[in-house]
């Protein structure tokens, strides 16, 4: 019997603080696992066998495995020697290592093999059953007992079983026995039987089945035993792969006709819990089978729940309210997660749902959440499963998870047939996010990153750092899984017009292990409201991509609270200009072969709807902008509401609802002549409408599209059997600002959006210094034009900083809206100071070669900008200056110096610094007077 126990509240996602100077921030035990998850996914050393594992069991701290095996060897790079060890083998669960346990399991002919262990209640007895003739010489057939004290083989207890034993469970007086064999001590017993615990005696229990038992488990109670195996009768009554029988006299208590469990499926592995439940694990072979996981009630034996991921389960482990499960899952479409690809070996899911019950899904409850726990595995030996079975021992307080099977590498590396994780001691840190940021309009940046990815924590806290600050501005929870990596996004209000700011993430776990930083993400504030990307947010996208990201291989969403950021396949290029939009906008290039952008986790869409993309190309072959699949990188099955460029440059959208239903622009009205041209495309109660360059090319009396969750495609996917369908499923061209709406977009909307591409928006300038340097009164003589640092101080030994700048003129029909002067501190100790740093123009002549304090030039009066203080730490900081000033030094050189009356010096990267971002430069905003 496996127990279980509570479960935890789920946390979302939610800001935690938020403002500069949050300051110390509490970090959690070294070796916490957050719940419900009761184990890390860090894998501990242990020894291997040479062969297959497909049974175990645990007791007083040591456990034991069996199946088909020569040999124990030491894990890779470990001292030791290999061990003997005949099908059989006893391990300390905290060590990992073999005991003096020594049993061999033979046959005299055929190969013997170890397929069912289980424990009797006081510890004292291990059963072992599968196929062989003799344990340490001593005669049995096929069940043995075990006195664990002194590993030796019980002479006294010789059932016979003639064929193989597949699964044993055992009671205080009874073990039940499941398998091929058709008869016992020469009675018959089709499949099952039952014999006395200590003296093998054959008891009276008799549940023929057909076809062989693979899995038995007694209830809680002791009242009912639980079948499962291939069978499709029981006891003469029509019962596939699972059926409930009297413990005593193995009468039918409940059966499950053919077609409760399709016929091509067979049930693995039962498991019990103490909280009134069931679970089986089950593996297919051919069409419609099902490999996943059912959850049942013990009250009556109906069913709770159905995992119906594809991947042949073959163990399942309830255990304090989680339910483990061993398999190589590759296909969890149908529960709303995963779609097929990788093979997921190990999963956790809660054992049952928080609060009630979802509504049917095709028939079925779908399970309760998975959670984050994935240790990696192989397929392996043998009939390439990987892990078959699982059990959890203790010793000295540590809990310890053990995995057997046939794989050959855990968490890829070398490891073969068994493995073992501990309640404690997670090292793994989450991977790095990757982050991005971007303004749309003055006083607000929006700070957006894919979630991470922990092995085995699925809850993990994001903190947000500024310009460089060691001190995080913000912190924020979210929850993510390996297929499931919903963006999170933090909004910083506190930021100023016309001036830059960075921005890094980091992840960590409840075990207090952290990521690296994430890739600087650099934006200026604009000084007016860019108009097309808040009129895209303020009509409602719900799906934003801009493509204005500078890394791989994430699209931001840069819609107003939306998280559905996207995914790069095969390296589309980035940061084409110009884009679609006027200004510094962005666009994506894809090659029209193999590349395109995927959103980032499954979701449904309404029956209204919109589309919209921008796009420019010279294809004659054709391809899809944008597209609902329900696949990922792997060509989707179900695939519509979409549109596609013909090889004639034509576009059609169209949507699937029993047949194709398309809308096509006219025979000679094509779009591949390498101009920038806009699409919307809407479906919804009047049915639907395509829109290009903002004008109605047609509309369709259609209403309804194919129902299932799928992701966003845009550059390529499956456009199999479609209408004038293009040589190529995926776009060579660029694209540009692809919004989704999860309403439909009137013709007012579409043509603003069009007309407002056009529109002009703020330019910004980065100009960096030509010429820096700084003077020290201690040192009259000294220049300092080649130091890779810079120092301002008023009082004491006096201390100035000049810089030069070539400014640009202002683009033509626009004026200098805002400037700033950005600078950074420097790493040495007491580098920032709590003096007014001031700036003011240099009327003097000076350079950076041969400039001294004796040589010093002359300063202006005016103050053009000035910095209440600097905090220590290296970190980025911006002076607003007085934009009127520099109007009227702009197309010309123009030097600027940084003054101080007080005594604590400030010490900044110079222009021959290296540091990243530690450049002195003029930030300029140009834009409509």
């Amino acid at each position: 019997m496996r127990r279980s126990r509570g479960l935890t509240t789920a946390l979302v996602l939610s800001i935690v603080g938020a403002g500069a100077g949050v300051g110390f921030v509490m970090m959690p035990s070294a070796s916490a696992i957050t719940s419900p998850v009761a184990f890390t996914a860090d894998d501990l050393p242990t020894w291997q066998t040479n062969g297959i594992v497909f049974a175990m069991a645990q007791a007083k701290g040591t456990v034991f495995a069996g199946g088909t095996f020569s040999a124990v060897t030491p894990p890779e790079g470990a001292a030791g020697t290999e061990q003997e060890a005949v099908n059989f083998a006893a391990f300390d669960a905290a060590t990992g290592a073999p005991t003096d346990c020594k049993l061999s399991f033979t046959v005299g002919e055929g190969s013997a093999t170890v397929r069912a262990l289980a424990v009797s209640k006081d510890e004292e007895t291990l059963y072992a059953a599968g196929y062989f003739g003799a344990v340490n010489g001593v005669p049995v057939a096929s069940v043995a007992a075990i006195d664990i004290a002194s590993c030796t083989p019980k002479a006294s207890f010789h059932p016979s079983f003639p064929a193989t034993v597949r699964a044993l469970a055992v009671t205080d007086d009874t073990l039940y026995a499941g398998g091929d064999f058709g008869t016992v001590e020469g009675q018959t017993r089709e499949r099952f039987a039952a014999v006395d615990a200590s003296s093998g005696a054959l008891k009276p229990f008799t549940a023929n089945a057909d076809e062989p038992g693979r899995a038995v488990e007694v209830t809680p109670d002791g009242k009912n035993v639980i079948l499962g195996g291939d069978f499709f009768y029981v006891n003469g009554a029509n019962s596939h792969a699972l059926a409930v029988v009297d413990a005593t006299t193995g009468a039918n208590t409940k059966t499950y006709p053919s077609g409760y469990i399709p016929t091509t499926s067979v049930v693995k592995d039962i498991a019990t819990d103490d909280e009134g439940g069931f679970y089986t694990g089950n593996e297919g072979s051919g069409g419609g089978v099902f490999d996943g996981r059912i959850g049942l009630r013990l009250s009556d034996f109906t069913e709770k729940w159905r995992d119906r991921c594809l991947g042949a389960t073959q163990y399942v482990l309830p255990y304090q309210g989680v339910l483990y499960s061993s398999s190589h899952a590759h296909d969890c479409s149908l529960e709303g997660q995963f779609p097929d690809g990788k093979r997921n070996f190990f999963n956790a899911q809660l054992t049952n749902h928080e609060g009630a019950a979802p509504a049917p899904v095709g028939g079925y409850v779908r399970s309760p959440r998975k959670l984050g726990w994935h240790p990696t595995a192989n397929d392996g030996i043998g009939e390439g499963i990987g892990p078959r079975v699982m059990t959890i021992a203790e010793k000295d307080g540590v809990k310890y998870m053990w995995v057997g099977g046939e794989f050959t590498q855990i968490n890829g590396k070398p490891q073969m047939g068994l493995t073992r994780f501990a309640s404690t001691g997670d090292v793994g840190a989450p991977t790095t996010p990757v982050a991005s940021a971007s303004s749309v309009k003055p006083g607000e940046v929006q700070v957006r990153w894919r979630t991470s990815y922990d092995q085995d924590d699925s809850k993990l806290t994001y903190r947000i750092y500024r310009n460089g600050s060691g001190t995080p501005i913000a912190t924020v929870n979210a929850e993510s899984l390996e297929w499931e990596r919903p963006q999170a996004s933090w909004t910083d209000s506190t930021v100023k017009a016309g001036q830059s700011y960075t921005y890094r993430v980091t992840a960590t776990d409840a075990a207090g292990n952290t990521s690296a930083l994430s890739a600087t993400s650099s934006v200026t504030v604009p000084a007016s409201v860019q108009a097309y990307p808040n009129q895209v947010r303020t009509d409602g996208a719900s799906l934003y991509w801009r493509y204005d990201d500078t890394v791989t291989p994430y699209v931001a969403d840069s819609s107003d609270g939306g998280n559905t950021s996207g995914l790069h396949v095969n390296g589309p290029t980035l940061r084409q200009a110009p884009g679609a939009l006027t200004g510094p906008s962005t666009a994506i290039a894809f090659n029209g072969t193999d590349q395109q952008v995927y959103s980032d986790h499954r979701q449904t869409v309404g029956s209204s709807y919109s589309l919209e993309t921008w796009f420019k190309t010279g294809t004659t072959r054709g391809g899809k902008l944008i597209g609902f699949g329900n696949n990922t990188t792997r060509s989707s099955g179900s695939y519509d509401k979409q549109i596609y460029m013909t090889n004639t440059g034509r576009l059609v959208f169209g949507v699937y609802n029993g047949s194709t239903r398309t809308i096509t622009t006219g025979l000679f009205d094509t779009f591949n002549d390498n101009k920038w041209h806009h699409v919307v495309a809407t479906q919804g109660p009047s049915g639907m409408a395509m829109y290009v360059d903002g004008k109605l090319k047609d509309t369709l009396n259609v209403t309804t599209n194919q129902a299932y969750e799928g992701f966003w495609h845009v550059g390529g996917d499956n456009l199999s059997s479609w209408p004038n369908r293009p040589t190529s499923n995926f776009f060579a061209g660029q694209i540009d600002e692809t919004a989704v709406y999860p309403t439909v977009l009137s013709q007012a909307q579409v043509t603003n959006h069009y007309n407002l591409a056009k529109a002009a928006s703020d330019t910004v300038t980065e100009v960096s210094a030509t010429e820096d340097t700084y003077v020290n009164q201690g040192a009259p003589s000294a220049s300092y034009g080649s130091a890779t640092s810079l120092a301002v101080r008023g009082s004491g030994s006096l201390y100035e900083t000049y810089l030069r700048f070539n400014l640009p003129a202002a683009p033509a029909g626009q004026v200098l809206k805002a400037a700033s002067l950005q600078i950074k501190t420097s790493t040495q100790t007491g580098a920032g100071t709590a003096d007014k740093v001031s700036v003011v123009p240099v009327t003097g002549t000076w350079s950076g070669a041969s400039t001294s304090y004796t040589t010093k030039p002359a300063l202006g009066a005016t103050v053009l900008g000035t910095l209440e203080g600097i905090p220590d730490g290296s970190a980025l900081h911006s002076i607003d200056l007085d934009k009127s000033a520099l109007t009227a030094v702009l197309g010309g050189s123009y030097s600027l110096a940084l003054t101080s009356n007080g005594s604590d010096p400030l010490w900044l990267w110079s222009a021959e610094s290296t540091a990243s971002e530690g450049t002195p430069q003029l930030v300029l905003t140009f834009g409509q007077p």
